[in-house]
């Protein structure tokens, strides 16, 4: 049983993820979104609230943790800059570097299938071509990416990054049934599937 700290858990992603590792983990929920939240536990899980943006503030909720998914950020394709830069950029970069100073023994980071979506709707990406973000999200989300390969192979720190889709059929509501939405639609129980192996499963430097 792991220490695992979930950022944005209050997020639907973190919801759900949170509801299916609690009886196999020891979960600290945090998140932001409740203004008026107050640490405290109860069913074995503790809830903090969390602003990523405070690097203090997320050297203190790594403490006594093995695990971190990062799940926090401001997750609108529409999002300005001034949003991404300091909760999706300077938020990844204070988590990693906290999680980095703590001895995190891996991170978990919630990149997105935006990261990519600037290719034309015809084009199938794969890892070995470059980032083409549509949107400042997604060139959020690269970021997220670049920090992780250097915290990963410059300092040390294991990093998981995933390119989520379309979670929970997103995508495929209101009758949208494209075959560019179909092909990144991610149901919740693979997702939480997914998380767990990234829990579990040992990590192997490729290079």
């Amino acid at each position: 049983m792991k220490n695992i700290l979930i950022t944005g858990a209050s997020g639907r992603i973190g919801t759900n993820v949170a509801e299916y590792l609690k009886s196999k983990h020891h979960l600290t929920l945090a998140d932001i979104q409740d203004e008026s939240a107050t640490d405290s536990k109860s069913d074995g899980v503790d809830t903090v609230r969390l602003d990523i943006t405070d690097i203090e503030a997320c050297r203190e909720a790594m403490k006594d943790m093995d695990i971190v998914i990062h799940l926090a950020g401001d997750p609108s394709p529409e999002a300005d800059f001034e949003s991404v830069m300091h909760i999706n950029i300077e938020g990844t970069y204070n988590v990693f570097r906290a999680a980095q100073e703590a001895g995190i023994e891996r991170v978990v980071f919630a990149s997105s299938v935006h990261a990519v979506k600037g290719y034309p709707e015809d084009a199938q990406p794969n890892p070995d071509m470059p980032v083409r973000p549509l949107n400042l999200y997604g060139a959020s989300k690269v970021s997220g990416e670049a920090f992780a390969s250097y915290f990963a192979y410059q300092e040390n720190l294991p990093i998981i990054a995933l390119r989520i889709g379309g979670y929970d059929a997103v995508a495929l509501t209101d009758g949208n049934l494209s075959a560019s939405n179909m092909s990144i639609y991610l149901s919740p129980r693979d997702m939480n599937h997914l998380m767990e192996q990234c829990i579990l499963t040992p990590m192997i430097n490729p290079l």
